[in-house]
């Protein structure tokens, strides 16, 4: 028997890590690492295995290198971190066995400090691992012969972590994609034959969750309609799951935008609670789409007619939210097209959409992908680690400093009070639709409204008192204010009372994007990047 610790490390702040949020809410963390607890499941039961998340308690580095063995993953973004605990651990004699997506990528980055490290997907190599260390005969590198059947894979193990600390949770349906996006690690990684769990499996890891009171779910696929037959049945399953037990979850997703086209897999996200999406949109250039490949943005089978790229992508992801979902956007500046107007372009073209939640990132060529071996070729690649603008992409329409410049003076602008809140408010009506959905008025008792009703009311001052405590700028504050009682008192399209947490939870979203956009705007350093 094996005494094993498997650690994530914390991330950096990140956009979608709503980490200045978190105390708002009475959280360490938005989301613990799903995969720690399926290499927990995967873990024969002869083993002792422990979590230790980083993000929601401090390492105890002389606790964790009494394992017999310490298991360590992490993301690009993580590499940083996951060096200096390597080096800590290793100076207190640790075995140390390393996998995820960046080892994956750069085999040699963890060399000298792995004892052992795993390549790609880890289903069948980790417990291959553990039986050959039992007998004295591992080996320094595993790599799977062949891609995962997820249809084999057991039930994460949640109950390792302690759930309470978090804001949310995430299980993954499928993995794989499709598309060949030039800048995406996932084809490379994953593939591009999509693999689906069953409708059985799906079911168990949400009911798991929801035994342990998380009613917050992210389904954190590659593109959760890359095999749209397959994924058919496990939103019906969804669907009578969310009736029968009357709604417990609200869940969350990304999938390519090419979903618009696919009205009855829409109609079946709503009915199982499905609240927001987030579509990879990347450019309003046609022609930095065509460049990295991204053909799916390119035009839709339906309803185009004579318009542009541009114009027919606002079309689609106007068909995504009128179906009651929302649409978290990612857009990226730097592709080789891309000149100086672009950040203008950019800011114009959300404005266009009306989406509030817009992540906007620097071009990074991870290695390993297409756009790295291309630009390797071409002699593109900034060699720093970390690179001193914030991706190794050397643009070609502007230098280093104005892409990393227009980035950060971008997020800004999208991020000021007036541009975020216009966008929000031009969506209250979407947003009370989603969000009485999502709560489904529609299958309660008036008497289970009205208790709807009074817990919205006691939730948002609640929380309005806490975000006003965590804002110390008397400015954004008195705007938060204002545009409070703006949407609950104007005369016409007043929010509800019983949509108010929404909103408020928009707030809480905006504090943690208004600290993440001023921290890079205060000393020029661009995070989570690459």
């Amino acid at each position: 028997m094996a005494r094993i610790i498997l650690v994530a490390p914390r991330f950096e702040p990140s956009f979608f890590g709503f980490d200045y949020a978190m105390p708002v809410l009475g959280k360490s963390a938005n989301m613990p690492v799903a995969a720690l607890p399926l290499l927990a499941a995967l873990t024969p039961g002869e083993h002792e295995v422990t979590l230790v998340d980083e993000a929601a308690e401090p390492l105890d580095y002389d606790a964790i290198a009494e394992a017999d063995i310490v298991g360590l993953t992490g993301m690009n973004v993580q590499r940083f971190r996951m060096v200096e605990i390597a080096k800590e651990l290793k100076a207190r004699g640790a075995f140390l066995a390393i996998g995820g997506p960046w080892v994956t990528v750069q085999e040699d980055y963890f060399e000298g400090l792995a004892d052992v490290i795993f390549i790609g997907e880890a289903d069948t190599t980790w417990p291959q691992f553990l039986s050959d260390w039992a007998e004295g005969a591992h080996v320094p590198r595993y790599e799977q012969a062949e891609r995962t059947d997820v249809t084999t894979l057991p039930p994460s193990r949640f109950e390792l972590y302690d759930m309470s600390k978090y804001f949310s949770a995430s299980i993954q349906v499928s993995r794989g994609c499709p598309f060949r996006c030039e800048f995406c690690d996932i084809i490379v990684t994953f593939g591009r034959v999509p693999r689906v769990k069953t409708p059985e499996q799906v079911i168990a890891e949400l009911e798991a969750l929801r035994a342990r009171r998380v009613f917050d779910v992210y389904l954190a696929d590659d593109n959760f309609i890359g095999n749209k037959k397959a994924v058919r049945p496990i939103l019906e399953a969804i669907v009578e799951w969310q009736r029968r037990h009357g709604y417990p979850m609200i869940l969350s997703t990304e999938a390519s935008i090419n979903l618009a086209e696919e009205d009855e897999l829409l109609d079946l996200m709503g009915q199982a609670n499905i609240a927001t999406v987030f579509v990879g949109v990347e450019s309003p250039s046609e022609e930095s789409l065509k460049e990295t490949q991204k053909v799916q943005n390119l035009k839709g089978r339906t309803g185009a007619g004579g318009l542009s790229v541009t114009d027919d992508i606002i079309r689609r992801l106007g068909v995504i939210r009128a179906k009651g979902i929302e649409v978290n956007m990612g857009m990226i500046v730097g592709f080789d097209s891309d000149r100086p107007d672009i950040f203008d372009r950019q800011r114009e073209f959300v404005s266009r959409t009306g989406i509030p939640t817009v992540l906007v990132s620097m071009l990074a060529a991870i290695p390993t992908t297409p756009l790295h071996k291309r630009l390797t070729g071409e002699g593109r690649l900034d060699d720093g680690d970390p690179p001193p603008y914030g991706t190794n992409v050397v643009p070609l329409g502007m230098s280093q400093q104005q892409l990393r410049d227009g980035y950060v003076r971008l997020m800004t602008d999208l991020y000021a009070p007036e541009a975020f809140f216009g966008r929000l408010d031009a969506s209250l009506a979407s947003l009370s639709a989603r969000w009485r959905r999502v709560v489904r008025t529609e299958a309660k008792s008036p008497r289970e409204r009205l208790q709807l009703t009074l817990r919205a009311a006691v939730g948002s001052l609640l929380l309005y008192r806490s975000i006003m405590r965590h804002e110390p700028d008397q400015a954004l504050r008195r705007t938060w204010r204002r545009r409070i009682l703006g949407v609950v008192a104007r005369p016409t399209r007043r929010l509800p009372l019983r949509d108010l947490p929404a909103y408020l939870m928009q707030v809480a979203c905006h504090l943690h994007y208004q600290q993440f956009v001023r921290s890079m705007a205060a000393d020029g350093r661009v995070r989570n990047t690459f």
